[in-house]
Order: structure tokens, then sequence, then C-alpha cells
């Protein structure tokens, strides 16, 4: 989440903004930039989601595939190893994919509203809708982290600002929309998928955030539920 400075006044709040994860306690640059020669717990799942041939076996190629990976998406170490942070990231992206078109098939999200922006924590998705009508999305996104979680509830935009800048952790935070104190929809220049998560608010990809910024208005309502993985 990010601080609000209006007129003067100043909402505190922690920016979601962050750098991807820095190497693990103990991992220098050099053995990062290593490829392991270990089997991982998860290496036949992520030999599966990565097109790799499934023998349970690590190799040089499933070594390059996973590192690829997880270079793409600022998991770290990111030496090849199919571990529980690697796959964790893998079977969400599985289970986003599975929703398809009906993010709200369990109806959490109030239909009754009308337009409304939801935010489904436990499979980081956010959608607009129009009472039953899906009118963009759903989109992942990333929330916040164990101990600086995305606030669940019914809750109203109530100020936006398309070139906001956190004055805590001095970060952009362009098309910000905020919700709920501190915490706001804006962009994020990480993956989605980038572990462990926000400082509270909900990132979004330049092209959605910006869609979102066309899309809703001040007063708009907001409706967060759910529970992200690992808090």
């Amino acid at each position: 989440m990010g601080d609000v400075r209006r007129r003067g006044a100043v909402v505190l709040g922690v920016t979601a903004l962050v750098a991807p994860l820095t190497l693990a306690l103990g991992a220098t640059p050099a053995a990062a930039a290593s490829c392991t020669t270990q089997t991982g717990p998860y290496q036949k799942q992520v030999e599966k989601f990565l097109g790799r041939p499934v023998d349970g076996k690590q190799s040089a190629a499933d070594c390059k595939a996973i590192k690829a990976f997880q270079t793409k998406h600022g998991i770290t170490p990111n030496i090849g190893y199919a571990g529980s942070v690697t796959w964790g990231v893998m079977d969400l992206m599985q289970k986003q994919k599975a929703v398809g078109k009906n993010p709200n098939k369990d109806g959490k999200c109030p239909v009754n509203k009308g337009r409304i922006a939801c935010v489904n924590l436990t499979l980081q998705l956010s959608w607009i809708q129009d009472g039953k009508k899906l009118v963009y999305g759903p989109v992942p996104v990333r929330t916040g982290r164990n101990g600086d979680e995305t606030r669940t509830g019914l809750k109203k935009i109530y100020w936006r600002n398309i070139d906001h800048v956190s004055s805590i952790y001095d970060v952009p935070m362009p098309y910000a929309q905020f919700f709920d104190g501190g915490q706001a929809f804006h962009q994020a220049n990480v993956s989605m998928w980038n572990p462990p998560g926000s400082r509270g608010c909900v990132n979004m990809t330049k092209t959605d955030a910006k869609k979102y910024w066309s899309m809703l208005k001040k007063g708009d309502d907001v409706f967060v539920y759910g529970r992200k993985p690992g808090t």
C-alpha cells in the first residue's frame, strides 16, 4: 500500500511496489548464477508444467527451463531447483487459468452494487463486473504478503492519483486508486507472480492498471475476499 498525500494531509501506508526478492541468506551471487543438479520435491509437477519429459529426475535441460521460469518471475535463488515456492507459483497459475471467464462462480462478490471491482485473494485474481455481467478480466494481481495482507471487505474508491509516488518508499505507483487507507490498485513493474507479494496494495500490470483507471471512478465499490496463499 502507499501513503496518500493530498493538500498537505498524509494517510500513512506502505507501498505495494517492492523489488524482486534478494538472494536467500547464505547464497552468493556465484551460487545464484549456477544451475543445481539436485532433484527437487516437486520435480515431476514442475516438469509437467514446463512441458519437459516427466521422469522426476533433474537434468541440465530441466534446470535451464526451471531457472528461466524463476528468473522471469523473480523467484530466488534462481538456480533451477523444483522447490515449494516455484511449484506454488505454477500451481496458482493453473488455478487462475481454470477460472476462465466465470470468476464470480462462487457468487462471493456482490452482484447488487452495479459496477464493482472484485479481488479474490485466494486465487490472486481481480475483475470488474456490473451486476452479474463481467465487464473486464479476470486478471492476475499481486496482493499483500504475510504481515501486510490486503484487507478484506466492502470498500469504496475514495481517491485517485494517476502519477502517485509513495513518500515512504519513494517509488512510483502509477494509476493509483485508493480504496482502504493506503491500499490501492496500481501498476507495479514486477511479475504478478513475484513472491512473497506486495505491502498491501493490489499490484497490476500497466495494461490492467490503465484499464481499471479508465473504467472506475471515485465512489465505485471494491470487494476484497479470500486469503492469499502463504498468509
